[in-house]
């Protein structure tokens, strides 16, 4: 019998009970403040240098972990995060709206005073996330 069959039989056999086991386990806010912390290193290394092609590449890597840091707000926001979630903590969309835009004001300055908005912002989907794996 090939694998295909036997992985329908397999399937064909009743009714399945499953929990998010996997996404559940996998999201979590660190990785946007991880990427939040470089754009923070690279803003201070931006204005601690005079030399235009280091700030160049700094800038450039401000504004990749930048982006990066949206793009796992909003997979938290949008993956993880369930109705339940909002009604608990009703003040959670528009953390993390002000959070991605936080991000995205944090590409278009050199301002260590944003990235540490955004880290505050991104503390508090951290202490609202842990929260929701207790219940």
């Amino acid at each position: 019998m090939s694998i295909k069959h036997k992985l329908l039989k397999f399937i064909n056999t009743g009714t399945v009970n499953a929990h998010c086991d996997l996404p559940c386990g996998i999201y979590d806010p660190t990785q946007a403040r991880i990427e939040a912390q470089s754009v923070k290193a690279c803003m201070e290394k931006f204005n601690a240098s005079d030399d235009d092609v280091f700030r160049g590449r700094a800038v450039s890597i401000k504004e990749e972990r930048s982006e990066l840091v949206k793009h796992h707000l909003w997979v938290l926001w949008t993956d993880y995060f369930k109705p339940e979630h909002k009604d608990k903590f009703p003040e959670l969309h528009d953390l993390f709206w002000r959070a991605t835009k936080s991000a995205g004001e944090a590409k278009k300055t050199n301002d260590t005073a944003v990235a540490d908005k955004l880290l505050d912002e991104i503390a508090e989907i951290d202490r609202i996330f842990w929260e929701t794996k207790k219940g």
